[in-house]
């Protein structure tokens, strides 16, 4: 049975590799609103575009979408989100689910997995996503996030190391074989309880997150617990560089 979630899309308008990305053409619309359109089709019971720029909410508003202007000095997507549940009233016990706006080929039900799975337990307030991995190099790829996970599929750790680490199979990097059912890569859509984000925000940086730059750190640091649900395999990566822009133009025009 599905639960009721809400989606929040936060988008900045700054880009260092390309400014203004959320407003870029896809199929002959803004990136921005092929999101929303994914997470209408998951289901969403409420759909909101957090933006630092007016552009972007005329933009979302006028295909139909809600849309919100939140603090420029937010220094993540969560603090981002944290700002709309207060202005909007949630409740504490609403799920929302952090949608990245450079992801238009998400699958929708990878959406709405990730609202499911918190809906269905009551350990952790957050839920994430995690694909196997089946080659060594993204293994060793820092820019693949990896994840390890307990026996109830809570996260033990983050990293942007090879973990875990086979301490006899990696003795030669060159000739690894990739053990089945070991290696997780983390798909980074969160759900979040609305209280948990109210705790969240009121945490420090912590050291680890300091050091692998990735903000999940914090949460474990914290002693809380992340469900980690899995699908089978990774999305298609979404829009960081102007290649990007064209292989997903690409996918998106067949």
């Amino acid at each position: 049975m599905s639960c009721a979630f809400k989606v929040v899309i936060p988008a900045r308008y700054g880009s260092s590799r390309l400014p203004g990305k959320p407003l870029l053409n896809i199929a002959g619309k803004p990136m921005i609103l092929h999101v929303c359109d994914r997470a209408k089709e998951a289901g969403a019971a409420q759909i909101v575009v957090a933006t630092d720029d007016i552009r972007i909410l005329d933009a979302v508003k006028n295909y139909g979408f809600d849309a919100v202007m939140t603090s420029p000095s937010h220094e993540s997507g969560t603090e981002r989100l944290a700002e709309v549940a207060e202005i909007y009233q949630w409740e504490k016990e609403d799920i929302i689910v952090n949608l990245q706006g450079d992801e238009p080929l998400i699958p929708a039900a990878y959406i709405a997995l990730v609202a499911n799975s918190l809906a269905q337990q009551t350990v952790a307030g957050i839920a994430t996503l995690a694909a196997e991995i089946v080659l060594a190099d993204e293994v060793f790829n820092p820019n693949a996030v990896k994840v390890v996970v307990d026996k109830l599929n809570y996260a033990l750790y983050f990293s942007r190391a090879a973990i875990p680490w086979d301490r006899e199979e990696f003795q030669q990097i060159d000739k690894v074989a990739i053990k089945k059912n070991t290696y997780l890569r983390h798909i980074g859509m969160y759900a979040y309880r609305v209280s948990f984000l109210q705790h969240y925000v009121q945490w420090e940086t912590s050291v680890l997150e300091k050091i692998e730059m990735l903000e999940q750190l914090r949460i474990l640091w914290q002693g809380e617990k992340i469900l980690v649900a899995k699908v089978d395999k990774a999305p298609e990566a979404g829009v960081d560089t102007q290649e990007d822009l064209l292989r997903v133009e690409q996918r998106m025009s067949s």
